[in-house]
């Protein structure tokens, strides 16, 4: 028989306060709420840009109190899991949203503003389903041989192509993909993620080198052969840690430049 969702919230309450009686480190209520939401968040109980149930609802379905909700909420803002709107509730984060959409993207134009460059504009070179080779399968967590997506794609802001990108994703979750459907989503690619697959990045690790562009890395960006690029290497998670993808881009920087905040 199905369990409601107060069944299943003992159950896991139970096991956390199990887990904390076996181990001598001391999670926070709060903390342990937390996990209780983000597997509501993982198994999508909301989805992205829905509504999560009020501070007080929270408070009743997990019998504690308002205030170690709101700290636990407070933490999933932080890390950019839930949004907080003034007057209206808090809802589960969406690359859809304005804010979130450069979240992942750091080149900026020079200009200082973003905005003046528009939407980028894609340009799927391939989309195919391949094996997974031993380092692919390594930064996805599968095994060598498993099925991915490899897409190779440029973007151009203003009509001149400014980022080459390799992308790999898991096969099995994103199952029927198509250069199409890449190339034509209206919004950032990371929403068409959430909308057309059910897969939100939350998270993500780079590594930034300087590479000099070979003959046709500087044929697909327009650039001399030998230019310097920006070679940034990232591996975006979805909740729980799980690796969804593998993107190695190759990024002109003679009219835009890197950007971070660091705090």
């Amino acid at each position: 028989m199905a369990q409601t969702p107060s069944s299943s919230n003992d159950n896991a309450l139970a096991q956390l306060g199990a887990q904390e009686q076996a181990t001598p480190a001391f999670s926070p209520l709060y903390q342990q709420i937390k996990v209780l939401i983000l597997q509501s968040l993982q198994s999508g109980e909301w989805k992205p840009g829905e509504a999560i149930p009020s501070e007080i609802d929270l408070a009743a379905r997990f019998r504690v109190s308002q205030g170690t909700v709101r700290k636990a909420i407070d933490e999933l803002a932080a890390e950019n899991l839930v949004v907080r709107r003034q007057g209206k509730g808090t809802f589960v984060a969406t690359h859809s949203e304005q804010h979130v959409q450069y979240r992942f993207l750091k080149l900026m134009p020079d200009s200082g503003n973003q905005d003046t460059d528009g939407p980028a504009q894609r340009s799927v070179l391939e989309c195919k389903r391949v094996r997974a080779t031993a380092d692919i399968a390594r930064a996805l967590a599968l095994r060598s041989g498993d099925p991915v997506v490899q897409v190779r794609r440029t973007l151009s802001f203003g009509g001149v192509p400014t980022i080459l990108e390799d992308l790999w994703l898991p096969g099995n979750a994103f199952k029927g993909i198509t250069a199409d459907q890449m190339a034509g989503y209206q919004g950032p690619t990371y929403a068409m993620f959430e909308v057309e697959f059910g897969v939100r990045m939350v998270r993500a690790e780079e590594k930034i080198r300087a590479v000099a562009a070979d003959a046709q890395q500087a044929l697909l960006l327009n650039v001399e052969h030998a230019s310097p690029l920006l070679s940034v290497e990232r591996i975006a998670y979805t909740y729980n840690d799980v690796p969804m993808e593998l993107r190695r881009g190759l990024y002109r920087t003679d009219t835009h430049h890197y950007r971070n905040d660091l705090s």
